[in-house]
Parts: structure tokens; C-alpha cells; sequence
């Protein structure tokens, strides 16, 4: 996974339990903000995919492993990586980083069936497969970063 979209967002205090962390199933969320970031710098805007081609990208598995704690007003990159493309499967990992030190606070996956609007599989629009992957079938940014786990 090298090829990555990253996008930063500041926690508000909406997402947060009453002790001020964030609540677990926002995690979620904020990989939604990013693989709609990913998607989007690539060309690509969900809207357009369900309005001009009837496809629909269902989430059929999500995965968080929680690290770190995200607090109120913390700064977070949200880094979202294509992990895996098929023809009728994506598979998006993401990671949840401090801006300024690197420590990761959550790493995740979410696995995408396409389907039409009846919820029956198809194949991903090619045209878009190509706006997703770049014209070489990999997606576009390639760029190393540390990412501190301790």
C-alpha cells in the first residue's frame, strides 16, 4: 500500500463521548470522509457514479482496530489507500494519524460490493475503473510517510 489520498479533519465535539473521546463507531465515519476524499481527487464523485450509471458501492465488511484514543478538537489525517480493486469487490484500508508526530490512533478496511439499484451485484463502470486505478491500472500518488505506532 503506497498509493494513498490523505485528508485532515479536526474532531468535533459531536463525535465525542462524555469523556471527551471520540465514540468508536465514528472512526467509521471518518473513513467514510475519506474514501469520498480518495474518490473524489481521482474524479470520481459518488453522486455521479449512482446518478449516471446506476452503481452503488455497498459497504459488505468494515474493520477498525482502535490504537490511540482520538480526543475533542484533535487534528487527525484520515490516509486512504485503494488496498484491493475487482471487478464487482474494492477493498479501502485507512489509517488515522497525528499530523504532527505520526502516531497512527486507528487502522481499518471496508470491503465494497458494487451493485445496481435493485442491490444485485455488477461489474464497476469501466470508465470510472480507470479515473479510480489512473491510466496505468494503479492508482496515482505515490508517496512514503512514517507512521508511529507506539
Amino acid at each position: 500500500m503506497t498509493s494513498f489520498e490523505d485528508c485532515t479533519i479536526r474532531v468535533r465535539y459531536a463525535d465525542t463521548d462524555q469523556m471527551g473521546v471520540v465514540y468508536y463507531s465514528n472512526y467509521l465515519v471518518y473513513f467514510e470522509v475519506g474514501r469520498t476524499e480518495f474518490c473524489r481527487r481521482r474524479g470520481i464523485a459518488y453522486a455521479e457514479i449512482e446518478r449516471q450509471s446506476e452503481s452503488y458501492l455497498i459497504v459488505a465488511e468494515a474493520r477498525c482496530r482502535y490504537r490511540r484514543p482520538l480526543r475533542y478538537d484533535q487534528e487527525v489525517v484520515v490516509r486512504t489507500f485503494l488496498q484491493e480493486f475487482r471487478k464487482r469487490t474494492m477493498t479501502f484500508a485507512y489509517q488515522l494519524i497525528d499530523p504532527d508526530t505520526g502516531t497512527l490512533f486507528a487502522e481499518g478496511e471496508t470491503v465494497h460490493v458494487v451493485t445496481d439499484r435493485q442491490g444485485r451485484p455488477k461489474s464497476f463502470p469501466e470508465e470510472y475503473r480507470r479515473k479510480l486505478l489512473g491510466p496505468e491500472g494503479e492508482t496515482t500518488k505515490e508517496e512514503s510517510s512514517e507512521v508511529r505506532m507506539d
